[in-house]
C-alpha cells in the first residue's frame, strides 16, 4: 500500500497557477464585473485628474460643503488617491444601475405623500455594492496576484471625478456623472489596484447648452453650472443637515422627506435609462409614496423596522420626522394637522420645532393661540419657543412656492 501523500507533495504536483497580468487581467476582470452586475467598468490612473489639488481646496474654503466636516478632514486623499495609498497604480471605477420604475417627479404633486429620493427606496447600496466590489477586488487579487482596496462612498475618494476620468461619463452641470448608455442614475465604486492596467480615455461633456438640472433646482443650489453649494441642496438639508433646517429652504422642501431627485430626473439623457436590475436594488411598495400622516406617527422603534436596511435609517429618526413635517406643513392640508400636534410633546425638540411651524402652516391663527395656550405655554427649549413666536407673529396658512435667490 503506497503511504498517503504530504501536503507538500500533493502542491508539488499541482499544476502551477496561472497569474494574469495588463490586457488579460483587465478581460477577466471586467467578464467578473459585469457577471456580478455592474453595467459600468472602465480603467483609470490615480493621478487623472490632477486639477482636484486645487478645485477641492477652493469648494471648502466657499463653505460650500456645509456642516459636512469630513469633506475637510481628509481633503488631502481625496484631492489625491496615492496620498491615500502609495501602492495604488490603477482605479478601477464602476457602476451599478438603480434606474427609477416611475417618474420621481410625479409624486411631488401628491401633496399627502412623502417623496422619497430613488436610491433611497431600496436596499442601502453601499452594503450592496460593497459585497460585490469585495467579492471583485479579491478575484482581481487572486488573479493578479496584487494588492486591492474598495470603496463605496464611506473613504477619502472622489468617486465622480475619478468615474468622469476613466470614461463612466461626464459630471453634469448639476455635478453628479452622466452616462451616454444609463442616464445619471448610477451607483458608483472604487477599487484601488496596485496593477498596472491600461486606462481608459475620459467622456467628453456632452451637455451642450442644455440647463434642466440648474432651472429646476427649487432651492437655487447651484451658484454656476458645474457647482453645487449644498448648504442649499435639497438633498443636503433633509439629509445631512443636523438642525433645523433654515426658514428661508422650508417651502421649497415641498414633500421631499429624503433626498431630492428633481436635477437627476429632468435629465435628457435618462432616456437611455434602464430600471435597476439587480434584484436586490429594486424599490419597496412602501418607500414608493407613503402617506405623511402615516410617517409622522414613527417612533423610534417603529421608524427603524420601516426603514431596516434601507439609507433612510443612517439619518435617524429626529431628522426624518422633521422632514416629514415640514413636508405637513406644505402640504395645504389641514386634516394632516392632527399629526402634527401629536408631535408637540415628542421628546425631539427638533421634532417640536418642526411640528410648530406645521401647524403655523395649516391652522388659522385663532386655533394656533388656542394650541399655544393649551400645549406650548410651558415649552423650555428655546429653538422651539422661537418657531412658536414665529408662528404665531405670521397670518396663518400659507401657500406654497420657490425660494428666493
Amino acid at each position: 500500500m503506497n503511504p498517503k501523500r504530504t501536503p507538500q507533495a500533493r502542491a508539488a504536483t499541482r499544476a502551477p497557477r496561472t497569474v494574469l497580468a495588463g490586457a488579460d487581467l483587465r478581460r477577466a476582470v471586467e467578464a467578473r464585473a459585469r457577471l456580478l452586475g455592474f453595467e459600468a467598468v472602465r480603467v483609470t490612473r490615480p493621478d487623472a485628474v490632477p486639477e482636484l489639488k486645487a478645485r477641492l481646496p477652493a469648494w471648502l474654503a466657499a463653505d460650500h460643503h456645509g456642516s459636512m466636516e469630513w469633506m475637510v478632514e481628509r481633503a488631502d486623499q481625496r484631492a489625491d488617491p496615492a496620498t491615500l495609498w502609495p501602492g495604488v497604480r490603477s482605479v478601477v471605477m464602476l457602476g451599478m444601475n438603480y434606474g427609477p420604475e416611475h417618474d420621481p417627479l410625479a409624486l411631488l404633486a401628491r401633496r399627502d405623500r412623502g417623496a422619497i429620493a430613488a436610491y433611497a427606496q431600496r436596499r442601502d447600496y453601499h452594503e450592496v455594492v460593497k459585497g460585490k466590489l469585495k467579492e471583485l477586488g479579491g478575484y482581481l487579487s487572486a488573479k493578479g496576484d496584487v494588492r486591492v482596496k474598495v470603496f463605496v462612498d464611506t473613504a477619502p475618494v472622489m468617486e465622480k471625478p475619478l468615474a468622469a476620468a476613466a470614461g463612466l461619463g461626464w459630471q453634469g452641470k448639476h455635478t453628479v456623472l452622466v452616462s451616454r448608455d444609463l442616464g445619471n442614475w448610477l451607483l458608483l465604486g472604487a477599487i484601488y489596484t496596485s496593477a498596472e492596467l491600461e486606462p481608459d480615455a475620459p467622456e467628453a461633456d456632452h451637455c451642450g447648452s442644455c440647463r434642466r438640472c440648474l432651472d429646476i433646482c427649487p432651492t437655487n443650489a447651484f451658484p454656476a453650472p458645474y457647482q453645487l453649494d449644498a448648504r442649499r441642496c435639497i438633498a443636503y438639508l433633509t439629509i445631512e443637515h443636523a438642525g433645523p433646517i433654515p426658514t428661508a429652504f422650508r417651502t421649497a422642501i415641498g414633500n421631499r422627506v429624503f433626498g431630492c431627485d428633481d436635477c437627476l430626473a429632468v435629465c435628457p439623457w435618462n432616456k437611455f435609462a434602464a430600471v435597476a436590475a439587480e434584484g436586490r436594488m429594486a424599490a419597496r411598495a412602501d418607500l414608493a409614496a407613503p402617506p405623511l400622516a402615516e410617517l409622522a406617527g414613527l417612533d423610534e422603534s417603529a421608524f427603524r423596522v420601516r426603514f431596516a436596511g434601507t439609507p433612510v435609517k443612517r439619518t435617524g429618526r429626529d431628522r426624518f420626522l422633521r422632514n416629514v413635517l415640514i413636508a405637513i406643513g406644505n402640504s395645504g392640508e389641514p386634516g394632516l394637522a392632527a399629526a402634527a400636534e401629536a408631535n408637540l410633546s415628542d421628546p425631539s425638540p427638533l421634532v417640536r420645532g418642526m411640528a410648530v411651524w406645521a401647524l403655523g402652516r395649516l391652522v388659522p391663527p385663532g386655533g394656533l393661540r388656542a394650541l399655544f395656550n393649551a400645549r406650548g405655554f410651558g415649552e423650555t427649549d428655546d429653538a422651539v419657543r422661537a418657531e412658536w413666536r414665529l408662528a404665531l407673529d405670521s397670518d396663518g396658512p400659507e401657500t406654497t412656492g420657490p425660494v428666493a435667490a
